[in-house]
């Protein structure tokens, strides 16, 4: 039985080659940073940095502009399914679901029903384009364990974690650092 062609060969080659061995480095510039300018000077910065990939919010606008300015592929990130094709028209070589930091400080949590229903609809939207899913780091870990086989089995191509911007460190310094990352 052979096994079907993954979607990550749609991506340009360096990408792919930056995924396979483990080393790739995207530069994000917010899923809620609509600022040009602002985008303009990330993108611009993570293309002169030797970055493999920039991060920016879901607008084809933004796409052309960062593509333009960074020479690299661009992620669009969204928690809206409906935005993604647009995106995706103006050159957007991949797309992701969250990450969710900048909801929590509204009080807006995304459990794992609402993650996995949204990337239902976003692979029913966009069949063959490269999906990654961030999985939220408010879930206990057994939760968040299942949901990364879920969506991995709903079509999620790339399951990310997120850091946490709710962790609360104890320690300065890098210990501080390692605090704030375990609840990914």
């Amino acid at each position: 039985m052979s096994r079907p062609e993954s979607r990550l060969h749609h991506l340009p080659r360096a990408l792919q080659a930056a995924l396979a061995e483990g080393r790739a480095l995207k530069v994000i510039a917010g899923l809620t940073n609509f600022d040009a300018a602002s985008v303009e000077r990330i993108a611009r910065a993570a293309g002169r940095g030797g970055a493999d990939l920039i991060d920016i919010a879901c607008d084809p606008a933004l796409v052309t502009l960062a593509a333009e300015v960074s020479g690299l592929p661009i992620c669009v990130s969204a928690v809206e399914p409906e935005l993604f094709p647009a995106a995706v028209a103006a050159g957007a070589a991949m797309v992701e679901i969250g990450n969710y930091d900048a909801f929590y400080p509204l009080g807006r949590i995304f459990d794992a029903a609402e993650v996995l229903a949204i990337t239902r609809r976003t692979r029913e939207l966009l069949g063959d384009v490269v999906l990654s899913v961030t999985v939220p780091h408010v879930l206990p870990l057994d939760q968040q364990e299942q949901l990364a086989v879920d969506l991995v089995a709903a079509g999620a191509d790339i399951i990310q974690t997120e850091g946490g911007t709710s962790a609360k460190p104890f320690s300065a310094g890098t210990l501080g650092l390692i605090e704030k990352a375990a609840p990914t």
